[in-house]
């Protein structure tokens, strides 16, 4: 069944002369459709006059609706505070997962470099080196250990005396 609008340039005409205009669209519309057989459609105005009704106030009405309101807030309140904790604790837990495989990479970053380390410095690769760039191994009394006192006739580089205390 067809629906009446009624448009802001309609507003000046009477109800039943709209009615009319349109039950004569529709007769048009179905005089050129006659193919499928189809029975014209009238559009009935049902007229409610609603006037003398008049909303009481219920204020135990009122009442419940604001206690319902109430509650209603308290729980999404606390929905989604547990929301947010329970997305706050998955996104720490990604975080925790990229710090360990943080750690993993260093470690084995750390793990290359002692290897490495530990491999340019072998004795015999350091002497081979030497001996390519020329040097030869130390002769007698070259080599001073800082820990052994210099004799009383050896030259003194530098030294260190401490302050007087008073």
């Amino acid at each position: 069944m067809a629906a009446c609008t009624t448009t802001y340039f309609e507003a000046g005409r009477s109800w039943s002369a709209r009615v009319a205009e349109r039950n004569a669209e529709l007769m048009a519309q179905q005089f050129l459709r006659r193919r499928s057989g189809r029975t014209p459609e009238f559009y009935f105005a049902k007229h409610f006059d609603n006037s003398r009704l008049v909303k009481a106030a219920d204020p135990v009405r009122v009442r419940q609706m604001r206690s319902f309101a109430a509650a209603v807030t308290v729980l999404f309140s606390l929905i989604m505070v547990y929301g947010l904790q329970h997305f706050y604790a998955i996104e720490s837990s990604y975080r925790v997962e990229s710090e360990k495989q943080t750690v993993e990479q260093l470690r084995e970053e750390n793990r290359q470099l002692r290897l490495t380390e530990a491999e340019l410095t072998q004795p015999g690769r350091i002497d081979s080196l030497a001996r390519q760039f020329g040097l030869t191994a130390p002769q007698p009394g070259q080599v001073v250990h800082p820990n052994t006192v210099p004799a009383s006739g050896a030259p003194i580089l530098a030294q260190i005396t401490p302050p007087a205390t008073r």
